[in-house]
């Protein structure tokens, strides 16, 4: 193919170069879908090589823009992680119609040797889960870390169960964390506020 030389194109694509490096283009409008950088303390800052409850990859800061009730688990616990799921579940039935549809829940494995992709999906049906629910498991490593980040201890026992703090977080839309709670078996005026204030800044 025969290559044509423009030099008119080359004086506007250099001209294009100076107009860039000048000092007053940083503050030219962003363009349409330019990704905006996130806060420095949000956990979704961390790329950890999750999977979700399909088997798919998910990554934390697919969540972004919508707020996110976030806790741990593991599958086969029959008391306190079912309880867990039920407190969380009676916070988003307890929303208006307009900010159940916009939450996004998120679970987190921490017994990643016996959580397979399988038995987080059987999990999740046992509990109910909508298309807002994504049930998540990473390596030991990753799982340490996104415990870190959430605020959750956890502890293997030799008989195979866990001992485990029973948080349950509020990211806002950028994935920092803006209310904790411990409460289980009811809903929790401290989670619930700050939950139906972030709903409102962001309609």
């Amino acid at each position: 193919m025969k290559t044509i030389h423009d030099p008119s194109r080359r004086r506007a694509l250099a001209r294009l170069g100076i107009a860039l490096s000048a000092p007053w283009a940083s503050a030219l409008p962003r363009a349409a879908g330019a990704e905006i950088p996130l806060p420095g303390n949000s956990i979704y800052q961390l790329h950890p090589a999750l999977l979700d409850q399909d088997g798919r990859p998910f990554d934390l800061a697919s969540l972004r823009g919508n707020p996110v009730l976030a806790s741990m688990f593991y599958s086969s616990c029959e008391m306190v992680c079912p309880m867990i799921f039920e407190t969380i579940r009676q916070t988003v039935d307890a929303l208006p119609a307009a900010g159940r549809r916009r939450i996004r829940v998120l679970m987190a494995s921490f017994d990643p040797a016996r959580d397979s992709v399988e038995v987080l999906k059987r999990t999740a049906k046992a509990h109910g889960c909508d298309d807002r629910w994504t049930l998540v498991r990473a390596d030991e490593v990753d799982t340490r870390k996104l415990a870190a980040l959430l605020g959750v201890q956890y502890r293997r026992l030799a008989s195979g169960e866990f001992n485990h703090s029973t948080s349950i977080e509020l990211l806002d839309g950028e994935g920092r964390i803006v209310a904790r709670s411990g409460k289980l078996g009811a809903i929790d005026p401290q989670l619930m506020q700050p939950l139906k204030k972030e709903l409102e800044r962001r309609a």
